[in-house]
C-alpha cells in the first residue's frame, strides 16, 4: 500500500480522535459542571468548552476533512457515487451545520453570560435555557459522527 495513503489515513484517524474525544469529554464536563449549579464551576467549565473547541475540535475536524478528502480524491474516482463515503460526508456536514448554526452561537452567548456571574448570585434562567438547547443539539451533533464512524469502518453498500 502506498505510504502517502497510510500517512493520510493516520492523519485522518488522528483528526477523528481529536474531534470525537473532545466533543464527548467536553459534553461530559459541561453537563456535570451545570449539575453543581455552582457559578464558579460553571464559569470555569464554560470557558473550557470554548477554549477546547478552538484547540481540539476545530483542528480535529480540519485534519479529518483534509486528510479524508485527500485520500478519497487522490486514491478513488467518482467519490460521490460511493454510498458509504457519501453517507459519511453527509453525516459530517449535518453535524457541522448543527455546530455552526446552533451550538457555537449558544456557547458564545453562555460564555458572555458567565463572565458576569458572581460567586454568590444565582444563575440566570436564560443560561439554563441555553444549556438545555446546547445539551439537546449537542447529543445530535455527537450521534451523527458516531454513526459516521460506522459508515467509514464497515463501508456497507
Amino acid at each position: 500500500m502506498d505510504n502517502s495513503y497510510l500517512l493520510l489515513k493516520s492523519i485522518h484517524i488522528f483528526g477523528v480522535i481529536l474531534l470525537m474525544g473532545n466533543i464527548i469529554v467536553t459534553a461530559w464536563w459541561k453537563f456535570n459542571a451545570d449539575k453543581t449549579k455552582d457559578p464558579r464551576v460553571i464559569k470555569f467549565a464554560q470557558r473550557q468548552v470554548t477554549l477546547t473547541d478552538f484547540v481540539f475540535t476545530a483542528p480535529g475536524a480540519f485534519l479529518a476533512v483534509v486528510a479524508g478528502d485527500s485520500m478519497s480524491y487522490g486514491f478513488m474516482s467518482n467519490t460521490w457515487d460511493i454510498e458509504w463515503l457519501t453517507w459519511g460526508r453527509c453525516l459530517f456536514i449535518a453535524s457541522g451545520v448543527i455546530w455552526i448554526t446552533i451550538l457555537i452561537p449558544t456557547q458564545i452567548k453562555q460564555a458572555r453570560m458567565v463572565r458576569n456571574f458572581s460567586d454568590t448570585k444565582s444563575i440566570p434562567e436564560e443560561y439554563w435555557k441555553l444549556s438545555k438547547r446546547w445539551n439537546v443539539f449537542g447529543v445530535i451533533a455527537v450521534i451523527l459522527p458516531l454513526i459516521n464512524i460506522y459508515w467509514m469502518v464497515f463501508k456497507p453498500v
